[in-house]
């Protein structure tokens, strides 16, 4: 059961996984996927899953990170609204992987985004978030060529 209005818990943990996002080598994941990984195909997603790619740490640490912290949300532990105008930043993510979901799931990882497709396509204060990032997204993927 959802929260229905945060509290100084929510708040505490909030700030933790701030915190988290400020570590140097997550700093850097974070920049590298947001910049440097725009999947047009299958192809480039699968790419990256290989271990050998110069991607992959940066695509394992930020796709773990952000279904960690969406869990939070999907298992009610935080307040929602609280919790996604503040992490926002994994819809961008999972906006680049989710016309590709379903062959990342069918290559060995059944699990792979279920938080974040949750928070984008059931919790109503994330559907909403994830409205405007996917299209800020397709806009930037559109500019990129």
């Amino acid at each position: 059961m959802p929260k229905t209005t945060p509290d100084h818990h929510d708040a505490e943990l909030l700030i933790e996984v701030y915190d988290l996002r400020r570590e140097a080598v997550m700093r850097q994941s974070r920049r590298a996927i947001q910049g440097e990984f725009w999947p047009k195909a299958w192809a480039d997603v699968q790419a990256v899953t290989k271990a050998d790619h110069p991607l992959n740490p940066a695509y394992r640490q930020t796709a773990t990170y952000w279904e960690m912290v969406y869990s939070f949300v999907r298992y009610g532990i935080v307040h929602p609204g609280f919790w996604l105008e503040n992490n926002g930043e994994g819809l961008f993510l999972y906006a680049k992987i989710e016309p590709f979901l379903q062959q990342v799931r069918e290559s060995g990882n059944p699990a792979a985004f279920r938080n974040s497709e949750w928070v984008a396509s059931e919790c109503p204060e994330g559907r909403t978030i994830y409205e405007r990032i996917k299209a800020r997204v397709a806009k930037m993927a559109s500019a990129r060529g």
